[in-house]
């Protein structure tokens, strides 16, 4: 451990070319969602057709950074990332030129699994520069981009699909995903010399960070704190719109200020992680997001949840999960400093994966009632406060 550093010993330069790489998998999510009604016309399926090849994007970035991480501390860090971002390019083509949803499905995948290099990869190399407030710091950079990247997405992807088609939005991913390689070519520097690198058995690596308790708990304490915001989002299109009647335009203006709360929060996170600590400000983003979860759920429950109220509530939620992310993932990556690329791997795949399980929870209960999403918050912020409380109580200060 490096107590007394404040930041990494990254230059700006390298922290952009991170930044991008952690950008475009969340990019390429949702940037295509505007266009679905017309894919399923053109390539002659059904909208569960189309909907499968979000599922496997997102299983492909969850397989992919299991797989990604692990070999990135094997092999060190730019062979993973620059062979993941080289395939993603070749994936993005394989998407525009797709002729059918079957082809689309499996290059959605490739493209995933490929692009899951850029997140596992960024993770790792800032957990191989720094320790403690340094690296609560770089996380907070790269969660900031994690909490913009999939509003702005469908923003622009709604603006492109009528100038250049479904087709010409995977163009573009493609050449996000050429930049970044690029980037990660010129830019980002080998951080795992030869000799701190791991041949040894991938899943034994991975089975001694879970016997870890600590790193479980900050672990957990990540992937759940997400679960508040994967709960809201897969809900919110219709809490919003068929509970509390917000016109479409307006939901993606509240969406969009949601994200930004989340990101001022990262901002702001950043700023004063190097005087109150990762750990203090990772209890403190918890014990706010599970109040304001709490609160939401009595209220759906006793049928008092008002569009002015909830609002708010759920603002704030969201928006705490600046405190949890970036800090959660700097003392679970300090735990494993020389396995960073497999703990980076399981922050992710731990948060893809929880993803896949909680977005159709939500839907369980109808599309009229705010109480399944709730409900969901709730749990996700007691479970993450709970595995920080009694499996991470006695860590010291990252």
């Amino acid at each position: 451990m490096r107590p007394g550093r404040r930041d990494t010993d990254l230059p700006a330069p390298t922290m952009a070319a991170l930044a991008l790489a952690y950008a475009v998998a969340p990019l390429a999510t949702d940037m295509y969602l505007s266009a679905f009604p017309r894919m399923t016309r053109e390539l002659g399926t059904s909208a569960t057709g189309i909907q499968l090849t979000l599922t496997a994007f997102m299983t492909g970035l969850a397989l992919g950074q299991l797989v990604i991480g692990p070999l990135s501390d094997r092999w060190g860090r730019r062979r993973p990332l620059l062979t993941g971002t080289g395939t993603s390019v070749l994936a993005g083509v394989l998407c525009a030129l797709a002729p059918n949803v079957g082809l689309l499905v499996g290059a959605r995948f490739a493209q995933g699994f490929s692009g899951a290099a850029g997140i596992v990869v960024a993770r790792a190399v800032v957990g191989d520069r720094a320790r403690g407030t340094g690296a609560a710091r770089a996380f907070g950079l790269l969660m900031m981009i994690a909490g913009v990247a999939p509003v702005v997405a469908p923003l622009a992807g709604g603006t492109l699909v009528d100038a250049i088609g479904w087709r010409g939005i995977f163009l573009v991913l493609a050449g996000l995903a050429a930049l970044t390689f690029v980037g990660a070519l010129t830019l980002v520097p080998e951080t795992l010399p030869a000799g701190q690198r791991h041949s040894s058995d991938t899943l034994r690596r991975m089975g001694a960070l879970l016997t870890d308790r600590v790193f479980v708990g900050y672990v957990l304490a990540f992937a759940f704190g997400f679960g508040v915001l994967f709960s809201f989002l897969a809900a919110s299109p219709f809490v919003y719109q068929n509970v509390y009647g917000f016109p479409v335009e307006a939901y993606g203006v509240a969406l969009a200020v949601t994200a930004f709360g989340f990101t001022g929060t990262s901002a702001l996170n950043r700023r004063i992680v190097p005087r109150f600590g990762a750990r203090r400000l990772l209890c403190v983003g918890l014990t706010v997001m599970g109040t304001c979860s709490a609160v939401l759920c009595l209220l759906a429950a006793t049928g008092l949840l008002v569009r002015p109220v909830a609002v708010p509530l759920i603002f704030v939620a969201v928006s705490s999960l600046g405190l949890v992310a970036a800090n959660a993932t700097a003392l679970a990556v300090g735990r494993a400093p020389q396995s960073a690329g497999s703990a980076s791997a399981m922050l992710g795949g731990s948060q893809f994966g929880l993803a896949a399980v909680v977005s159709p929870l939500v839907g369980l209960g109808g599309e009229h009632t705010a109480l399944p999403m709730a409900a969901a918050m709730v749990t996700s912020a007691l479970v993450a406060g709970a595995a920080v409380t009694f499996l991470a109580r006695d860590a010291a200060e990252g």
